[in-house]
């Protein structure tokens, strides 16, 4: 079979900084097609196009969180009928991380419900991160906004990832949540980049904003001085008791927009599909992938929320030619498979 000479990807300072609204609002309103083939031809410059990152998300800590995030049911201010968890203990995470790991999860993400961890949690999630590195999987950690010296301490430790997303939009945040601020979650990202960990930042769509304010979230993150490495893309789930629980649903063709969007300008990062997989059917997945999603979280529940099994995305995996990704890909790969290819260089 022939196939299309594979071009390098871009040097790095292609990758764009400096987004105006203007021009991420455009790249919405291309046409569906036009944009997932610009999406997609920009996937292939940077990722194996048939590779996509497993990740596993377990709540270390769950419940009990006194910030007043509207989509959330582990906030104290809300009444979901959530069960309230202390920290686990050290041995069973790693124990979830084993089994994560024979399931073939690369990366192993641990969260608890804090605003910030107090300085006699660090300790345990310290070991947490340790004993996660010496199975051999990549490590990352949600606990809340961090101090300067708490994320050299969990980079010191080997974690590999810091998450803390941005959420929406800094014009719609604060229709969102008020017990943080907008700079304080750009804090935290700058105390992990400064740390020397990897940033996984993204934010949640289907909470009632307007598109263009999923313009202007991608617009923040893709100007940030480096881009997050992982960009999760989060259907809002919603829950009784939480204020977004009678929130109508966001159009699948609008949540596949932000997606190709997400691709086209933050290219080297990888794009995930985070919560809200559940109500996806296949076909709503595979578009995903083709616009350039390129990670999963993968298991029955996300933090406290339904999640496709584990089974069900590996028999999707394989219907797609997919495969689970091994090892990072910032570039085009040296020796792709048959299928690969450049669009772009194809269409030159």
């Amino acid at each position: 079979m022939s196939t299309a000479t594979t071009r390098p990807a871009p040097d790095a300072q292609e990758i764009r900084h400096d987004w105006t609204r203007q021009e991420v609002e455009a790249l919405f309103a291309l046409p569906f097609n036009d944009l997932l083939f610009a999406a997609q031809s920009v996937h292939r410059q940077y990722f194996d196009p048939n590779q996509v990152q497993v990740s596993t998300l377990l709540s270390i800590k769950t419940g009990a969180c006194p910030e007043d995030c509207a989509y959330c049911p582990q906030s104290t201010r809300y009444d979901t009928g959530l069960e309230v968890e202390k920290l686990m203990e050290v041995e069973k995470v790693l124990e979830q991380a084993r089994a994560a790991k024979a399931a073939g999860s690369t990366r192993f993400c641990m969260g608890a419900a804090w605003r910030c961890p107090k300085p006699r949690d660090m300790p345990h999630v310290v070991a947490m991160v340790k004993g996660v590195r010496e199975l051999g999987m990549e490590t990352c950690m949600t606990l809340g906004m961090l101090t300067e010296e708490q994320a050299e301490e969990l980079a010191e430790a080997g974690l590999d990832y810091y998450n803390h997303n941005l959420d929406t939009s800094p014009e719609y945040y604060g229709d969102i949540i008020t017990t943080r601020t907008y700079q304080d979650r750009l804090d935290t990202l700058d105390h992990v980049r400064k740390s020397g960990m990897k940033v996984c930042s993204g934010g949640i769509v289907g909470m009632g904003e307007q598109q263009t304010d999923r313009a202007g979230m991608l617009q923040a993150l893709a100007n940030l001085p480096q881009h997050p490495e992982s960009v999760p893309i989060n259907m809002l789930v919603r829950v009784e008791g939480t204020p977004l629980a009678d929130e109508e649903d966001l159009d699948p063709i609008e949540f596949i927009r932000t997606i190709a969007v997400a691709r086209i300008m933050m290219p080297a990062s990888h794009v995930r599909l985070s919560a809200g997989r559940e109500g996806m059917n296949e076909q709503m997945h595979a578009l995903a992938y083709f616009a350039g999603a390129n990670s999963i979280f993968y298991g029955e529940k996300l933090l406290t929320t339904p999640n496709p099994r584990a089974n069900q995305d590996l028999a999707l995996f394989a219907r797609l030619g997919i495969n689970p990704e091994q090892r990072e890909v910032a570039q085009a790969p040296e020796n792709p498979s048959p299928y690969y290819y450049d669009a772009t260089a194809a269409s030159a």
